[in-house]
């Protein structure tokens, strides 16, 4: 009586502990849940420059828990700022002039381009031109719609915005410097962790994860900066102005599929601007190109070949998480599909890795290991 009385009560405050443990673990994700976003940021740039930063530590093993982590986080700071300094001091220059054409407008009107006529549907386009900007009541009649449309009921929610994602950003930087000065121990956490909920299939999850990540990035960061570069010098010889601010925008639109196609758009339609229509055709036709060659070739071997995905399942990753998570989604969706379909591979293959090597096992790098 007195063992199956222990065995009771160890039952019931193992229930006890168990449930504790559920309450406490939902309580503190909800008083964390503002601070997720910054973590996940905080890993995912942990592990894009990981294996430059291993490289670092085995160079300077003594600065480990101090400068070194310091180091990476200004350095990615500065990664980000500069970028944003530039268009910042780039727009202030040009809001001179903007108000200034802004001001004559309104009190003049604008005049029709002679571009107007080489366009198709000329009589049509130049009948509306007429009538809602030649004249300074029309021209300020739409200017009206147009700030109206941007600035109305939005102020205070970009300026709350704003706020938001800036202390994000603040949080992802220390957050980054306590998981570089503590990655070993991270590491070893979350091993012991996996290990222990899911056996050997914590070790192939968690590699995949990281394979994922690493491998969106070279596909979306990098090919987008190289998609940016390659614009940034055909804005150049074309005459579009500020072609470097405009290359760089380039260069972040093109990390969301399709988006760079909207940066050639607003570059043509400143050439057409300026009276230069086959520079904006010729423009926006190396653009397409340039988005061609990265889309259907250049990421589909970057980001396929790291998360054995078809490109098609990428590219759902990619949209879906940009719809649900924002830019976050960018690099979380493809990681979760891989996984996804890590996972759905072994399920089909009953994880019996009868050739000699899991199905997702890298060229060059250690096979995943196997599931229990």
């Amino acid at each position: 009586m007195a063992e199956e009385h222990q065995q009771s009560d160890a039952r019931a405050h193992r229930i006890a502990k168990a449930s504790l443990g559920v309450l406490l673990a939902v309580f503190g994700i909800w008083i964390s849940v503002s601070f997720i976003p910054a973590l996940i940021w905080a890993a995912i740039i942990a592990i894009a420059i990981d294996p430059i930063y291993a490289r670092a530590e085995l160079r300077w093993p003594g600065g480990r828990r101090a400068w070194l982590p310091a180091i990476a986080r200004i350095l990615i700071a500065l990664l980000v700022l500069a970028p944003l300094t530039v268009a910042v001091v780039e727009a202030a220059r040009e809001a001179r002039t903007v108000v200034a054409w802004l001001a004559d407008a309104r009190a003049n009107g604008l005049a029709q381009p002679g571009w107007v006529q080489q366009m198709p549907f000329a009589n049509e386009i130049s009948s509306w031109w007429q009538n809602n900007l030649a004249t300074p009541e029309g021209t300020a009649l739409q200017l009206d719609r147009v700030q109206g449309t941007l600035l109305g009921g939005n102020s205070a929610i970009v300026g709350r915005n704003l706020i938001r994602r800036s202390v994000v950003f603040a949080f992802t930087l220390i957050a980054l410097f306590f998981l570089l000065r503590e990655r070993d121990s991270f590491i070893e956490h979350l091993q012991a962790g996996g290990r222990r909920l899911l056996g050997n299939c914590g070790d192939r999850i968690g590699a995949q994860l990281v394979r994922s990540v690493r491998g969106t990035i070279d596909g979306l960061v990098l090919v987008g900066i190289g998609e940016g570069a390659v614009m940034a010098v055909v804005y150049l010889v074309s005459g579009v102005p500020h072609p470097i601010l405009l290359g760089l925008l380039t260069a972040v639109a093109a990390m969301i599929p399709f988006g760079a196609a909207v940066m050639f758009g607003i570059a043509s339609l400143m050439l057409i601007g300026q009276g230069a229509v086959g520079w904006a055709v010729g423009v926006f036709a190396i653009g397409m190109v340039v988005v061609g060659i990265a889309d259907h070739f250049v990421r589909p071997v970057l980001i396929g070949g790291s998360t054995r995905l078809p490109f098609l399942w990428v590219l759902i990753g990619i949209l879906g998480g940009v719809e649900s998570l924002g830019l976050l989604g960018l690099f979380v969706g493809p990681a979760t599909m891989a996984t996804l379909f890590m996972l759905w591979r072994d399920y089909i293959n009953g994880t019996d890795f009868s050739d000699g090597s899991p199905p997702l096992a890298l060229r060059g790098d250690p096979p995943l290991p196997d599931c229990d």
